[in-house]
């Protein structure tokens, strides 16, 4: 993940998803575990497809949310293999929205998930080579 002012996403459109009223808080913005969730899907996919198989997520490094997500943003996912060491990968992941489904595009959020590839029985297995 890159620091400092970004106009463009890093990564890969993954996911998309529009936040609708069922996902609010009381403050009336979305809640930030509904975020997390479509950020852990998003990074899992691109896990599976790098580990070519089963993935499991194991931890969510540096979290940090920057704006509010609102009821009608598309919450656009983008995904990208940070690391990969033996049995690990680190997935950074940035969270964007386009305002009322149309507006400008404002980054709401990042982290760095990291996946362990498992086999059928739920354990650790070598992440093949790239």
């Amino acid at each position: 993940m890159q620091t400092g002012p970004k106009t463009q996403p890093q990564g890969e459109v993954t996911l998309r998803t529009l936040a609708m009223p069922r996902d609010v808080n009381t403050n009336g913005d979305v809640f930030g575990g509904w975020v997390l969730s479509q950020m852990d899907m998003a990074a899992g996919i691109v896990a599976g497809e790098r580990a070519n198989g089963r993935v499991t997520t194991v931890a969510v490094d540096a979290m940090k949310f920057i704006r509010p997500v609102r009821v009608g943003d598309v919450l656009c996912i983008y995904a990208a293999v940070g690391r990969v060491g033996r049995t690990s990968m680190g997935i950074e992941v940035e969270a964007w929205v386009r305002r009322n489904r149309l507006g400008e595009r404002e980054k709401v959020t990042e982290a760095v998930f990291t996946f362990v590839a498992i086999d059928d029985d739920g354990r650790p297995r070598v992440v093949p080579e790239a």
